[in-house]
Order: structure tokens, then C-alpha cells, then sequence
């Protein structure tokens, strides 16, 4: 990246000071059995204050299976942490520190990205604690991206070519103000400088219902559907090209409650036409448990519009 022009520099400057006291560093410690022995595995990663309630947020993947979880501000001061709950499909954590006193960020709102707006990385590669936080930058190259991570599928993240190191995790991505838009969360090891980041917004939310619920709450209906294809419909005598059979209706679910049955087709969901289960999926991120929906089925030769309310997905 081209030297900054000293206006730009003292502009960075004052964006990091701002953003370091909220950056924490998270260290771990694990007990893994190998056959009659029992060895303790340490781990470490970054962090960002969310709120005056001394509430953290980091990767769920950076405190996954920790028996023991601490966090070092940026002036070395160590404190126990709490895990308050964590979510994989978006590998976000939340910790709570007691009596802590720590500086909460500021939060910016990543709805309004630019693809090519600068990015700055704070966090704590390699465990470095002493001397602050460590500083990457880069531009925002890419929004809405998706990435296949271990076990799971990350979706709408933030790609920047910002250095993220091992230790980064759970950090900030700012903006040039130094507000928070996004938490690093991986990069891939076999392409050169791309790095991802979950969007600030999206954090909030997860942050928000693990720190209410202790988990994430994800509305449900309760059947296991297919989508149809001319084959399908062919098959089964449909009736109609498009749409979602339900193959098996979960007992005293959503979904039997409103009286939908095995063999129906959904075809709409609240009004708008549906074609696959990856479409229903979407429209259920985008809703609340206990949200009144009405999706329209075929059944037979016959359309009809019935009503259900939202539940949460089983634990």
C-alpha cells in the first residue's frame, strides 16, 4: 500500500488511538485426554469491548471446548472472563468480565460499506500483549461473501485485503474514524492477503440475543421439505412445476399446529413465490420466533393460504 500523505497518516493515527483501549487480547486453556493422560492446550486470539456492561465479543471458534478463558486490556491489566453463549453458524462469542471497567468501541454500521473505503485490522497476533494491539491496513474489497469454513457455511462477510494474523480473530475491522464495521473471523491459507470479517450489524444482533437468551434464538416451522423439480413433479402428480414439497411434518410443530400435512407443496411465503428450500431458509433468517406468517400450499388440485406462528429451533 502507497505511503499515507501526512493528513491521511494523522487521520489513521487518531482512528487507531481511539479503537485500541476496546481491543482485548483473549487467551484459552483447554484440557485435552490422550489416552491415561490429561494435557492442557493453550490458545489465544482478539477481542472487542461491546458495551459498558463489560460485555466481549470475539470468534466462537477462538474459545470452542476452552475450559478456562481470560482477557488482558490494552494496558496488560488481566481479568477471568464468562462465557456467556456463542453461535457457530456465525462464529460469534460472547464473554462478560466482572468489575472490569473496560472501554466499550465504537460501533459503526456496516450496512453502509463501500467496496474500496479503507480497513483498518487491530488485534493481537502470535499472543503479542505488550505494546498494544498490532495494526494492519488495507481497503475493503468485497462485501456480502460467502466462504466454506470448517463444518459450517459464513455467510455476508466483509473481504479485505487488511493482514489478518493468527491471533487476529475476534478483533476489530475499522473504519477510518475508528469505528467498529466488522469482527475478523478467517482467512484463507491458500490465497495470498484475503482476509473476512463479520458485519458489525450482524454481530449486534447475535450479541444481543446471547446476551438475553444465552443462545441464538432461530425462528422454526418444523417439517422436512424438498424442492421440486420437473422430475419430482412428475413423480408425485403435483400439479405444479415449482415449489416446496413437505416430505415429513415434525409432531406439535409450528407447522402441524396451522394444519399443513405431508404431500403439500408451499408455493408462497407470505406472498412471495417460493422455488426451493434455500428461498424458505432465507425468508426465515429474516424473521423472529413467534412471528405470524402465511405461507399458500397446494394440496391436490386445490390452493389454500393458512396462517402459523414462528417457534425457535429446538436446542
Amino acid at each position: 500500500m502507497p505511503v499515507p500523505t501526512h493528513a491521511f497518516q494523522d487521520e489513521l493515527i487518531e482512528a487507531v488511538k481511539r479503537v485500541t483501549p476496546s481491543v482485548v487480547s483473549v487467551s484459552t486453556l483447554a484440557l485435552m485426554r490422550n489416552f491415561y493422560r490429561v494435557h492442557p492446550i493453550g490458545g489465544m486470539g482478539s477481542g472487542v469491548v461491546l458495551d459498558d456492561r463489560n460485555h466481549i465479543v470475539t470468534n466462537r471458534h477462538v474459545i470452542d471446548k476452552a475450559q478456562r478463558i481470560s482477557i488482558a486490556d490494552a494496558s496488560g491489566d488481566r481479568y477471568q472472563a464468562t462465557l456467556l453463549g456463542s453461535d457457530q453458524l456465525v462464529d460469534i462469542a460472547v464473554l462478560q468480565v466482572e468489575n472490569g471497567g473496560l472501554i466499550p468501541a465504537k460501533l459503526g454500521d456496516s450496512d453502509k460499506l463501500e467496496v474500496g473505503q479503507l480497513a483498518i485490522a487491530v488485534g493481537n497476533p502470535y499472543g503479542f500483549i505488550l505494546g498494544g494491539p498490532t495494526v494492519t491496513t488495507g481497503v475493503i474489497s468485497a462485501v456480502q461473501r460467502q466462504i466454506q469454513a470448517k463444518n459450517v457455511v459464513l455467510e455476508k462477510l466483509i473481504q479485505t485485503d487488511a493482514a489478518i494474523n493468527p491471533g487476529n480473530s475476534g478483533g476489530p475491522l475499522c473504519d477510518i474514524i475508528g469505528n467498529v464495521i466488522g469482527i475478523n473471523t478467517a482467512m484463507l491459507p491458500w490465497a495470498q492477503g484475503i482476509g473476512f470479517a463479520i458485519p458489525i450489524n450482524t454481530v449486534k444482533e447475535i450479541a444481543e440475543e446471547i446476551i438475553e437468551f444465552g443462545h441464538v434464538r432461530r425462528a422454526y416451522m418444523g417439517f422436512l421439505g424438498v424442492s421440486v423439480n420437473p422430475q419430482i413433479a412428475r413423480t408425485y402428480s403435483l400439479g405444479v412445476k415449482e415449489g416446496v414439497l413437505i416430505a415429513q411434518v415434525v409432531p406439535r410443530s409450528p407447522v402441524a399446529r396451522a394444519g399443513l400435512q405431508e404431500g403439500d407443496v408451499i408455493v408462497a411465503f407470505d406472498g412471495e413465490k417460493i422455488s426451493s428450500m434455500g428461498e424458505i431458509q432465507e425468508q426465515l433468517r429474516k424473521r423472529e420466533v413467534g412471528s405470524r406468517v402465511d405461507v399458500t400450499v397446494v394440496r391436490g388440485r386445490n390452493q389454500r393460504r393458512l396462517s402459523l406462528i414462528l417457534g425457535e429451533v429446538p436446542a
